[in-house]
């Protein structure tokens, strides 16, 4: 990795950042408790390419050419990153979610000990939702953790790319990652239903076939968890069921009624005084009314459930909060010495099936040979692998200088 994107990474990390952009000829940009910062001098072209190109791997290049984008994940710097690799009208950029640089538990992550009760059952659906930077992936991460750290199971996870890499203690963990070990979450969920799994964790659902495979797995008796992008319990719900044909909307939602465990809606809100983000959640409980309306599909009236709930261990925003301004303790990142679980090695890889470079309807083609998008800078020769960027002007330090 060239140290210029590792020193990028590094100091993004020590700004407390939760994503770094690099966009060719604009400045990095930076996310910072939800708020984008701008700064800098224009990061050249060619420094993007030749670190895309070391990213996505030789083995993966033809593919990016065809789709023009790709998610890893790698660990930069002691910084686990989320990585999607973008081609633009400017050129190859790279979006970076920065992930969380401890490992991933209830405790950890500040939510509340009664999520822990959501992966007690043995079979059943779990729904983690939420916007885009909510912390989707950390409390599904924390929830495998809880099962990792106290059970004997056999927990498979399909995800898309890996993000926190969990080293089995007490559980059997086997964790598979789209593109890289099997060709999507379809395949993914296939194979796990003939792989003796007590749990399944699916990294997000969005095409009705993944939520139909999700959904019969939590039925044959698995406890399935996955992540839906909604802003609330009642909305996941209804983005599941309305995903599907008109004619079979019934069926699914009769299906969710007998398979769902619980749903949790969360939002990441900064707090001064502890100077992290905390998260706030919603969170559902199928109990016989939920399951009624979910059947007749009045999905509207779950609100009013969730409001009088309390006894059931349903919890509202509002009641949420409060609970959170009564919280005496809260963890906070380096409070202990604790890293986060690394991959043990450089697993043996399969090659790829190949790829074929047949330009896309009102697409030019794009020549291997050049190994680059149209309009980008020449890739570098194959005699050279080892990247070497040239320092920005100015130097790194004095580019996020002007930050504050």
């Amino acid at each position: 990795m060239g140290m210029e994107l590792e020193s990028l990474i590094a100091l993004a990390r020590d700004q407390g950042a939760s994503d770094l952009h690099l966009e060719p000829g604009l400045p990095v940009a930076i996310r910072v408790r939800g708020a984008l910062r701008v700064a800098g001098d224009p990061v050249p072209a060619q420094a993007l390419l030749v670190a895309a190109q070391e990213l996505v791997g030789e083995e993966q290049w033809g593919a990016f050419l065809e789709r023009r984008s790709h998610d890893c994940s790698r660990t930069i710097q002691g910084v686990r990153c989320r990585i999607n690799v973008l081609q633009s009208s400017r050129g190859v950029g790279l979006a970076i979610r920065l992930l969380a640089s401890f490992p991933a538990t209830l405790e950890r992550l500040n939510l509340h000990p009664d999520l822990r009760r959501l992966v007690d059952r043995p079979n059943g659906l779990v729904l983690i939702c939420g916007q885009t930077g909510s912390g989707k992936s950390s409390t599904l991460a924390a929830l495998i953790q809880e099962i990792n750290l106290s059970e004997a199971r056999h927990v498979i996870t399909v995800e898309s790319p890996i993000e926190y890499f969990i080293r089995p203690r007490k559980a059997f963990v086997r964790q598979r990652e789209v593109g890289r070990d099997t060709p999507s979450f379809e395949q993914g969920l296939m194979d796990a239903l003939r792989e003796d799994p007590d749990v399944i964790m699916v990294g997000e659902i969005r095409e009705p076939e993944t939520m139909r495979l999700t959904l019969n797995a939590a039925e044959t008796g698995h406890l399935v968890l996955t992540t839906v992008h909604s802003a609330t319990c009642v909305e996941a719900l209804q983005r599941i069921v309305s995903a599907f044909a008109p004619e079979t909307q019934a069926a699914v939602a009769a299906q969710l009624a007998d398979v769902l465990v619980g749903v949790v809606a969360q939002r990441l809100e900064y707090r001064p005084d502890l100077k992290i983000r905390v998260p706030e959640c919603e969170v559902l409980v199928p109990t016989n009314p939920v399951k009624a309306h979910l059947r007749s599909r009045e999905l509207f009236r779950i609100a009013s459930v969730l409001e009088t709930g309390a006894d059931a261990g349903m919890w509202t925003w509002d009641r949420y909060r409060r609970w959170l301004r009564q919280r005496s303790s809260f963890w906070t990142p380096g409070q202990d010495a604790e890293s986060p679980d690394t991959e043990a090695g450089g697993p043996a890889r399969v090659p790829p099936p190949p790829v074929s470079h047949s330009p896309q309807p009102g697409r030019s083609a794009v020549s291997p040979a050049s190994g680059a998008p149209p309009g980008s800078p020449p890739a570098p020769s194959e005699a050279g692998r080892r990247i070497e960027i040239e320092p920005v002007e100015g130097g790194l330090e004095g580019l996020f200088r002007k930050l504050h």
